[in-house]
């Protein structure tokens, strides 16, 4: 598979072989080969002066065959996490209405105190273990009551969903992750995340983000880099019949709408992803960067987190084995009174050795992500953990992962996830539609790193070596694309051989 060059018109002062090998691509569409997704090559150049040799000059062959190669041979993992990703974005108001009867209530006079809610959850559930619970967030929603249970799988609880006016039980979910993902959303996460293949299955989004900004940024300096009569082509897709040049142009503009998100996307994806994501972490670990925990550990002793999911008792007050407790109603006010004030919280309710702690869950701007972790004995305030008080990188990477999982700033982050994921599903398409068209095509010459200068080379091999390093799965492929390219200029240069003789 290669790359055709911009076609070249049919002149007089061209040579008859050269206009020979142009013309069916003349015909097409007068315009460059593109790569199958998020941007485009450049097209037949709208002036008569000549381009000057330069910097692009050398480097363009260079990124035009990286852009196909990887648009052809990535585009069907990109279109399936563009696919999976549109239906995650749009699960969130899904969920909302396929599971109305266990979130909404009634709106009633008063509410009962959250521990008799707790109380409620766990004769229903006896075998269940109560771990945390979230209180209703707003007026005519129900309480959430955590609970582990050996039925539901690994990094799932089970929710019962009681109504806070009343007392009962609106029903049981499994509800999944810190996110409390319900079963709808859940299986749209996993297909996005792993094809519900486990960690086998982790690889393929893992290397559909390690290729999309390279991709995306190729794409986009092959499109910056054409020559047009006005800059409204460089934003504006170009009308009139179903054409070529027409596909190529809304492939070029949209894809240089998409950029930017395309490309943050990709960054916050690897930031969990099972290689590239273990490297991101040390980096930002050395940089100062992680992001700190919180102490939960009755008596201060190092090590408590506020990540721990209490699966010991669950008290909600009186005196248990583990000491006196104050209870999960008191334990909330002296939260309060320490600054929690946020109506989107997450209580996890203390085990053996821990407090309770009381976590803001309000993802949305402005951001309200406090906790303290409070003495279940006496309801003295442990310690406290500010959001404002994580480090730059650390509250970069919160903000970039709930924009990722559409948290951020809610039905608008969900939407703009929805509009990205179709954007890239449709430059796919067209990039693919514009290779079928383009066949026969010109091929680029192979061989085009040995018109890079050297001293523009060697730095790019530097920094390519140093990002195949940093996300293993680009740098794999990167090497397979070579090879596959080696062995193709091997067979025809064998072919051109026998047909000498």
């Amino acid at each position: 598979m290669t790359i055709d060059d911009p076609a070249r018109p049919d002149t007089p002062q061209a040579p008859p072989s050269e206009r020979t090998e142009t013309t069916q691509a003349t015909k097409t569409s007068q315009a460059t080969t593109e790569a199958p997704t998020t941007t485009t090559t450049e097209a037949p150049t709208t002036s008569s002066t000549p381009q000057k040799a330069g910097t692009w000059s050398a480097l363009r062959p260079l990124v035009l065959r990286l852009h196909f190669y990887a648009g052809v041979l990535v585009a069907p993992f990109l279109l399936v996490a563009a696919a999976s990703g549109l239906l995650y974005a749009l699960s969130f108001q899904a969920e909302k209405v396929v599971y109305a009867h266990e979130l909404e209530v009634p709106v009633g006079e008063t509410t009962l105190p959250l521990s008799q809610q707790v109380n409620i959850a766990r004769k229903v559930n006896p075998n269940g273990t109560a771990t945390a619970v979230w209180p209703g967030a707003e007026p005519g929603a129900t309480t959430r009551v955590l609970m582990a249970d050996p039925d539901v799988p690994e990094d799932t609880s089970l929710a019962v969903f009681v109504d806070p006016y009343t007392g009962d039980v609106r029903g049981q979910l499994p509800s999944y992750g810190s996110s409390g993902a319900l079963p709808l959303r859940t299986w749209t996460d996993g297909l996005h995340r792993d094809l519900h293949l486990g960690e086998t299955g982790r690889n393929y989004s893992e290397l559909a983000a390690s290729w999309l900004w390279v991709i995306a940024l190729g794409g986009l300096l092959l499109w910056l880099g054409r020559r047009r009569k006005n800059r409204r082509a460089l934003f504006v897709p170009e009308g009139g019949p179903a054409s070529r040049r027409r596909t190529l142009s809304w492939h070029g503009s949209v894809g240089l709408w998409a950029v930017t998100g395309l490309v943050l996307l990709s960054a916050t994806g690897l930031t969990w992803s099972r290689y590239a994501g273990e490297n991101i972490g040390v980096v930002q670990d050395g940089l100062g960067g992680a992001t700190p925990t919180l102490t939960a550990t009755v008596g201060g002793a190092a090590g408590g987190s506020s990540e721990h999911e209490g699966h010991g008792g669950g008290h909600t007050g009186g005196t248990t084995a583990q000491g006196p407790d104050i209870g999960l109603d008191k334990a909330l006010e002296a939260a309060r009174a320490a600054g929690i004030d946020s109506p989107k919280i997450s209580v996890i309710l203390p085990s053996e050795g821990k407090g309770y702690v009381v976590k803001e869950t309000d993802a949305q701007f402005p951001l309200q992500l406090d906790s303290v972790a409070v003495n279940p004995a006496d309801g003295a305030v442990i310690d406290q953990l500010r959001f404002a008080d994580y480090p730059l990188l650390a509250k970069l990477t919160r903000i970039g992962i709930d924009a990722h999982m559409g948290v951020f700033l809610g039905l608008f982050n969900q939407l703009a996830l929805a509009v990205l994921a179709l954007a890239l599903i449709l430059l796919i398409l067209w990039g693919y539609r514009m290779w079928w068209l383009r066949r026969p095509g010109r091929p680029a010459a192979r061989g085009a790193w040995r018109k890079v200068p050297v001293t523009m080379l060697l730095p790019l091999l530097a920094v390519t070596a140093v990002v195949a390093w940093f996300v293993p799965l680009l740098g794999i492929s990167l090497l397979l694309f070579l090879t596959v390219d080696l062995a193709l200029g091997l067979v025809s240069r064998a072919r051109g051989r026998a047909r000498a003789n």
